[in-house]
């Protein structure tokens, strides 16, 4: 489990403020890492050709992508909340992606930091809290009215609205550990394929072909679909967040 230890990244990086720990650490590196692709990746696409290159149509893609996401999920007044919701989307995407790149091979060892809940669950509560605001700040008080469906019978009040409650104040914990587990197991189960590719390997020819060459293969497989599911994951998040944002924007 050594990949998921957040460590300093040196000896240089343990600082303090006013008595509290902010040391620079692994976690943070890889946050930063991937901030900077990100603008990068944006800035690079932001050349409004009129005949658009490939970063520019990478770039556009991806905005459309999460725009129609956005306005299928929460309507056109949801075109406000693009801007959250495509740097959570790319944010979420760029992060996992990273973290599955074979860049060990050359002495770097990416930290997937989206395998803590420490990060997912904090990103969760920024969202659940915007959703909070916007319920507030457009309905008042009447947004407790999200807790009681419409048509609900007059004596089934007092045990739907308690389990509604219920139900919206597990979102961000369901929102942030969705994320977490599963990029925490995709990369437990590489790392222990790879621990049989290397003991049957060095186990000899026998053990190497019997085991070690199914486990590569096998992890050959894995990658791909962990690639598939740092998509997927991204734009589950991303989308719930549309949705719950939705709920306190339309109070449905």
């Amino acid at each position: 489990m050594h990949q998921f230890t957040i460590e300093p990244v040196g000896s240089w990086a343990h600082w303090e403020i006013a008595g509290v720990d902010v040391t620079f650490t692994n976690s943070a590196l890889w946050m930063l890492i991937t901030t900077v692709v990100l603008i990068a990746f944006v800035q690079m696409g932001n050349k409004r050709q009129l005949i658009p290159g490939r970063w520019q149509m990478a770039v556009e893609s991806l905005t459309g992508f999460v725009d129609n996401m956005v306005q299928a999920n929460i309507g056109k007044q949801g075109r406000k909340y693009l801007p959250y919701v495509f740097s959570l989307f790319s944010f979420i995407l760029f992060a996992n992606i990273l973290g599955l790149l074979p860049l060990g091979v050359a002495g770097i060892h990416p930290f997937t930091f989206t395998s803590h809940f420490t990060v997912t669950g904090i990103l969760a509560v920024i969202s659940f809290s915007i959703v909070l605001l916007v319920g507030f700040w457009k309905h008042g008080l009447k947004f407790f009215t999200l807790f009681v469906p419409h048509g609900t019978p007059l004596p089934m009040i007092p045990i739907i609205a308690p389990i509604e409650f219920i139900s919206f104040m597990v979102r961000p914990f369901s929102l942030g550990l969705r994320l977490f587990v599963a990029m925490m197991a995709g990369h437990v189960l590489l790392e222990v394929l790879s621990s049989f590719v290397i003991d049957g390997t060095n186990a000899g020819i026998g053990f190497g072909v019997l085991v070690g060459l199914p486990s590569f293969l096998l992890m050959i497989g894995i990658c791909a679909l962990e690639l598939l599911v740092a998509g997927i994951q991204a734009y589950v998040f991303a989308l719930l967040t549309a949705l719950y944002i939705n709920d306190a924007e339309n109070l449905h």
